[in-house]
């Protein structure tokens, strides 16, 4: 009887034990059975056609998976037992951490069955073409803290369920799609989202006030809520917000936008939004320095005080260069002196309302490297001139590049100073001026070199004043040119990193002798970043120099020859989040000076010390 009664007993043990062995983990079940049929469309995915049983977990594209101790799925040993699927599915520690399809072609719907995978940290689905809804369930997902579902096709409202994520959440990103109605409000009124750092809901088709109880959220970083409908003021606690970028743009925003240190491509697009420079402009426009004539205005800053309107307008002009935004003039004024006027390409401008605030704050930009903005002179016909002091400097280009009689050869001394003065004027503007500015537009055609081989930039911010189309000018010839950063496609979206690549460009021309880009030659491109390369892997490295940089140097280690090219290498990284800042660049430079230090070093050194060994 024992026996009978035992048997059953065993038998239910091994069929529940049997039934144990069998059973997938909730994930795996989850993604085969109710996340990918949502996401794949109607046409078969490349990337998705891994996820099946055939295929080892390790292998299905996209994904990552962690234990429930939170120890990662191991997957570089392919001859571990866990790589077999027999294992890893019947896992029920085993967890989806990580789901990262961007520009997947993927074309369905965003499952709700998301929420449901317990330890999802990151979604990433941006670049697709997903459409529907932002299922309001995502808000209940216990472990969400990062999305992207940028550049799709989402429509409808974002549930207010979202901020149910507000305690851990660190990205939001939903840029680019049809997403529409009131940005939603956390429910708790002091909801503080201290982990929040990017926001970035720009270009979908929002209404409604600025959402205010983004000032709250004290952790933020980047917003972006441009290209929407929203309207009204912008809450001056915006202000208290760390923020390290700002984008404001293309909304119906009005009344004053509180002190900010963006630039004015932050707020463009919004015709009835005022800076408190726009108000001053609107009284320089009142009241400027016009002639009794009505022949235009001109604005002027320090060291340009002596100039009248009658100055610039009776100045006799030669034409000096032409570029796609403008013609820059050497004007003889009437009293003997002579100025550099730059004639803005007519057309080329943006409107006065946004003019006036840039030139305004290229005006007020000071530095021994850096050419100062004297004047501007608007005229009755809308046209605009930049005026500059006039110097007989040659452009680091000329100097590098063009044959000429009488050329002073360019040892590494002289050479170090021009880097390291091109490199304090880029880190000023990034980084030592109320409202930081990006150059835009770094080049050897854009240095100017006096006899003293003291080196200073020009150009910088101009594409600030340019319309998109003419801005983008810019670009097409940087990247003719070779300084062109990777990631660089719209002038509006430059930045300090992009200008650190071009300077990498510039310090690799200094260094090598030769002109990057396009070129004459069969070769038809000089990829100066890769003829380097080329040369480490040929172990030929100290032939890349110019030969005038080796002559006179007893140890290019010791002369910071080669950190200087390590340094180059480094600005022109691919990955621009690896770059250095302008600021690090200074201080390398600085502790590889050459061993022969003399006043030409510094751009804030004397120029008289002719005597000096060169």
């Amino acid at each position: 009887m024992a026996a009978s009664l035992l048997s059953p007993l065993l038998l239910a043990f091994f069929t529940l034990t049997v039934i144990t062995v069998v059973t997938v983990s909730t994930d795996v079940d989850l993604i085969l059975n109710r996340i990918k049929p949502s996401i794949v469309g109607q046409s078969p995915n490349l990337l998705l056609n891994t996820w099946n049983t055939s295929v080892p977990l390790c292998q299905w594209r996209g994904l990552k998976w962690i234990y429930t101790n939170g120890s990662p799925l191991a997957c570089t040993d392919m001859s571990s037992p866990q790589w077999s699927n027999l294992t890893l599915f019947k896992d029920p520690s085993l967890h989806l951490h990580s789901l990262q399809l961007p520009s997947a072609n993927l074309s369905g719907t965003l499952p709700p069955e998301l929420a449901e995978l317990s330890f999802l940290h990151s979604l990433y689905l941006s670049v697709n073409s997903l459409s529907g809804s932002i299922p309001f369930e995502l808000g209940y997902s216990s472990s969400l803290s990062d999305i992207d579902l940028g550049d799709n096709l989402l429509s409808g409202l974002v549930p207010a369920s979202i901020w149910n994520l507000c305690d851990r959440l660190i990205s939001i990103r939903v840029h680019k799609n049809m997403l529409s109605g009131f940005i939603p409000e956390p429910a708790l009124p002091n909801a503080s989202c201290s982990n929040l750092l990017y926001f970035d809901f720009g270009q979908n088709e929002f209404s409604g006030h600025f959402p205010e109880f983004l000032t709250g959220f004290k952790a933020l970083r980047e917003v972006d809520l441009s290209g929407n409908h929203l309207s009204g003021e912008i809450p001056s606690e915006l202000v208290g917000l760390n923020l390290d970028k700002l984008n404001l743009s293309y909304n119906n925003f009005t009344g004053v936008l509180p002190g900010s240190k963006f630039g004015v491509e932050s707020f463009e697009g919004n015709a009835n939004l005022k800076t408190r420079a726009d108000e001053e402009d609107d009284e320089f426009e009142d009241n400027g320095e016009v002639d009794e004539n009505g022949e235009g205005k001109l604005m002027l800053f320090e060291g340009g005080e002596h100039l009248t309107l009658e100055d610039v307008l009776n100045a006799t002009g030669q034409v000096m260069e032409k570029t796609s935004y403008g013609t820059i003039y050497k004007a003889k004024l009437a009293d003997g002196g002579t100025i550099a006027l730059r004639l803005l390409r007519e057309g080329s401008c943006k409107d006065v309302g946004f003019c006036f605030p840039v030139i305004k704050q290229l005006g007020r930009i000071r530095h021994e490297s850096l050419i100062p903005l004297r004047a501007f002179y608007q005229g009755k016909r809308g046209e605009k001139l930049l005026i500059y002091d006039y110097l007989k400097n040659k452009t680091l280009h000329e100097l590098l590049h063009e044959p000429q009689p009488g050329k002073p050869v360019l040892n590494w001394a002289r050479r170090h100073k021009i880097a390291l003065a091109i490199a304090k004027g880029l880190a000023h503007l990034h980084s030592s001026i109320e409202t930081p500015i990006t150059h835009g537009n770094v080049r050897s055609r854009n240095v100017l070199v006096d006899d003293f081989f003291v080196a200073r930039l020009t150009d910088f911010g101009l594409y600030k004043l340019m319309v998109p189309a003419v801005a983008d000018e810019i670009i097409a010839a940087a990247k003719s040119d070779g300084y062109k950063a990777p990631e660089l496609q719209k002038m509006k979206n430059c930045n300090s990193r992009t200008d650190v690549y071009a300077f990498g460009i510039l310090l690799l021309e200094i260094l090598l002798g030769k002109k990057p880009g396009k070129t004459g030659s069969r070769d038809g491109f000089v990829d100066l970043p890769a003829v380097v390369k080329v040369a480490v892997l040929e172990e030929t490295t100290m032939e890349v120099f110019d030969l005038d940089i080796v002559k006179g140097i007893r140890s290019p280690m010791e002369d910071g020859v080669v950190q200087a090219l390590k340094l180059a290498m480094g600005c022109c990284a691919p990955v621009a989040s690896v770059r250095p800042t302008m600021e690090e660049v200074v201080k390398q430079l600085e502790e590889s000076r050459p061993r022969n230090r003399s006043a030409l070093y510094s751009p804030a050194e004397t120029r008289s010390g002719m005597d000096t060994p060169f």
